[in-house]
């Protein structure tokens, strides 16, 4: 994924300054998804609007410019939602390689890295089905429903995970050795 694309995405939704943008990745987006701070988000739209991908639609006090997506920023933004996401080659997700590797422990420590996420998964998946129970009944499009599928397809992740740690607890307890 890149930023140009979740800006994309946001500025679909609603048009927003960079303050804003900066504010959605602070408080949703960097906690759950992607991680951007100011210094590479204004930049960012600077290249987007040179590209005609967003637009300025509003100066306001102390330089403060909101942009809105154009239509070419929406057919790219359509493009690459609609195309699988590509794989470069080099797959680097900690989680699994920790899981790939937790029979170098021994069984004892092993149960407490399971418990662990057994316990972290737990609290994620209640945490957002406190944000998904705050926005019940809402629309699933527009700014009122941005990130509703999300946080539910984040809870099913939980969910699944949460699971899986209970489940490998329980071979690590049934196994002899």
């Amino acid at each position: 994924m890149s930023l140009s694309h979740a800006l994309l995405g946001l500025l679909a939704v609603e048009p927003a300054s960079g303050y804003a943008l900066t504010k959605s990745f602070e408080e949703s987006l960097g906690r759950w998804a992607w991680h951007a701070g100011h210094t590479s988000i204004y930049p960012e739209l600077n290249r987007l609007a040179e590209r005609g991908l967003v637009e300025v639609t509003a100066e306001g006090a102390r330089g403060s410019r909101t942009y809105a997506v154009t239509a070419a920023g929406r057919e790219e933004l359509r493009s690459w939602l609609l195309r699988p996401p590509q794989q470069s080659g080099k797959v680097r997700n900690e989680e699994v390689l920790r899981m790939f590797l937790l029979s170098a422990l021994d069984p004892g420590d092993a149960r407490v890295v399971l418990a662990h996420i057994a316990e972290n998964t737990a609290a994620g998946a209640a945490e957002l089905r406190e944000v998904r129970a705050a926005h019940a009944g809402g629309s699933f499009t527009g700014p009122e429903g941005f990130g509703q599928l999300a946080a539910e397809f984040g809870l099913r992740q939980y969910q699944a995970v949460h699971e899986w740690a209970l489940w490998a607890i329980e071979q690590l307890d049934a196994d002899p050795a």
